[in-house]
């Protein structure tokens, strides 16, 4: 059972998308009076949704302008939880040279996990939105992920796709410059759908798939699935809320496990998109910043 939130003149609609693929608004608000509504009946989400009426006329989602399922406060991000991502942070590091262990080496086998903040409501793009490329990176690539949409206690409502936009260069020149490698204008969307938690049987099943578009041509393919991560799902939430405020609506980033070639870097007017059947695909058309500039 997947919700959905578009776009009815300047109002967004929820919905959930029926087994013919047919979006039925819900008559709720957002997500997370949803949530409210079950808590208070002692229910799930899922029983909730079950339980209406859906009487109301279907819609075709591709008739549909789709935006971000939820309004995350915030969005948080694992990094270096899938063997893939330490190799590629370790190319980043040691400049391809794979010559000594790093950093990423002893976090990918710590028992603590890299846990950064990602983004802002303000700063998260939906469906069909472009993400941007930043000004001053010359090695740009998507990072496709599995997102948890957590209440305040830490608890999984659901699961939706992410993509968390990298910049490798910057990262690899200086561990401490992760924040600029990773947040900037536009650098993070999430949807276009968010899979109900009770609907899932195991999320380490779930695929996901990257596939990268330039002047209609794919030119990048990859996937991988879940349960390639080092760690639980479980773990990276309860190091998220350990002594931190944690908001409902949270989004949950669980780290990347497809990675294009090292040569590859993302151009203006790509087209990124990634996929996890079941929830479906997250399509973000590439940007270049109006003020870019030349890097040396």
């Amino acid at each position: 059972m997947r919700i959905i939130r578009y776009m009815n003149g300047n109002e967004k609609k929820l919905a959930v998308v029926t087994e013919e693929n047919q979006a039925v608004d819900l008559p709720y608000a957002d997500f997370m009076s949803l949530v409210a509504t079950a808590r208070s009946n002692d229910k799930t989400v899922f029983d909730i949704v079950k339980q209406l009426s859906l009487t109301g006329e279907g819609k075709a989602i591709d008739s549909l302008v789709l935006t971000t399922p939820i309004d995350a406060p915030e969005v948080w991000a694992s990094g270096v939880t899938y063997k893939k991502s330490k190799e590629a942070r370790n190319y980043e590091a040691t400049q391809g040279k794979l010559d000594r262990e790093t950093f990423y080496d002893k976090v990918y086998d710590a028992e603590r996990p890299e846990i950064f903040f990602k983004s802002t409501a303000a700063r998260t793009v939906g469906p069909n939105d472009p993400v941007y490329l930043r000004s001053d990176s010359n090695w740009q690539i998507p990072e496709p992920e599995l997102g948890l949409v957590l209440d305040k206690e830490g608890n999984v409502l659901g699961y939706t796709v992410g993509n968390d936009m990298s910049c490798r260069d910057i990262e690899g020149e200086n561990p401490l410059y992760l924040p600029q490698a990773k947040m900037w204008k536009n650098s993070c969307s999430i949807g276009p759908a968010i899979l109900l938690k009770e609907a899932v049987k195991d999320p380490y099943e779930l695929q996901i798939i990257c596939r990268i578009f330039r002047n209609e041509e794919k030119v990048f393919e990859g996937s991988a699935h879940v349960n390639q991560l080092k760690r639980t799902l479980d773990e990276l939430v309860q190091y998220l809320v350990r002594d931190n405020e944690v908001f409902d609506g949270t989004v949950l980033l669980t780290g990347t496990c497809v990675v294009p070639p090292n040569e590859f870097t993302l151009q203006d007017q790509d087209q990124i998109e990634i996929e996890i059947p079941g929830i479906g695909v997250l399509i973000n058309p590439v940007k270049q910043s109006e003020t870019a500039v030349q890097v040396n």
